[in-house]
């Protein structure tokens, strides 16, 4: 039987603010005054370096115009930009196996189920982090999570259309030496809007963690972690 939860379409919302309404939203959901809830958004440009990011990832040229942010979450570095949907579920793991392996694998399977909504295989490579079409590899998605008392953040990130350059010409992405990464446009030829993939990343992550989503207004969310 499906658990009630709760998703939050939010538009371009800078990192840090994002990842303030996460803290805001994780002290409820472990208080037990809110359910389950997914954040789906897109950020500026910025990179995030994760607990295991080493100093030479990073080769970003002068003058580029992107936000670097260290964060809690674990893996390496990665790059966030318009174009790219993220996915933050706050979810409280005790309600989901409270097994970290197991959230992880859940994760690729919701990303891997939006993808074959478009017609894209996409799979998991054993050894490498993420998700993947095949062949050759290419990364379309990214996962970095944080678990505290079995409450999860941070989570995963689709590119859908976006340029990839950064993921390779600013950093060493997910300390990948030599990967390709690619989005779902790129795969499709043609173009694809961050929109047109939302509601399909949603069915799909209620799918996977047997969850009736309710939607949620965006403003107010906003307006109370600021």
């Amino acid at each position: 039987m499906a658990s009630s939860a709760q998703v939050i379409q939010l538009g371009l919302v800078p990192y840090q603010e994002a990842w303030e309404l996460q803290r805001s939203i994780s002290t409820e959901v472990a208080e037990g005054s809110r359910p389950d809830t997914v954040l789906l958004l897109e950020h500026p440009p910025v990179i995030t370096l994760g607990r295991r990011t080493e100093p030479e990832e990073l080769h970003i040229p002068p003058g580029a115009d992107v936000a670097i942010v260290e964060t809690d979450r674990g893996g390496k570095s990665t790059y966030h930009g318009p174009g790219q949907l993220v996915c933050y579920p706050i979810f409280d793991l005790k309600r989901h196996g409270q097994d970290v392996k197991r959230y992880c694998r859940d994760l690729e399977e919701a990303l891997i189920r939006t993808l074959a909504a478009f017609d894209l295989g996409a799979t998991r490579i054993e050894g490498l982090t993420g998700i993947w079409l095949e062949s050759p590899p290419r990364k379309i998605a990214s996962i970095g999570i944080h678990i505290s008392k079995w409450i999860s953040t941070h989570g995963y990130a689709l590119n859908v259309d976006l340029d990839p350059g950064p993921f390779t010409d600013w950093i060493t992405a997910c300390g990948l030496e030599d990967a390709q990464f690619t989005t779902i446009a790129r795969e499709l030829g043609r173009p694809v809007s961050v929109d047109a993939v939302r509601r399909y990343a949603a069915a799909a992550v209620a799918e996977v963690f047997s969850l009736q989503f309710e939607e949620q207004p965006v403003y107010a969310e906003l307006a109370a972690s600021s």
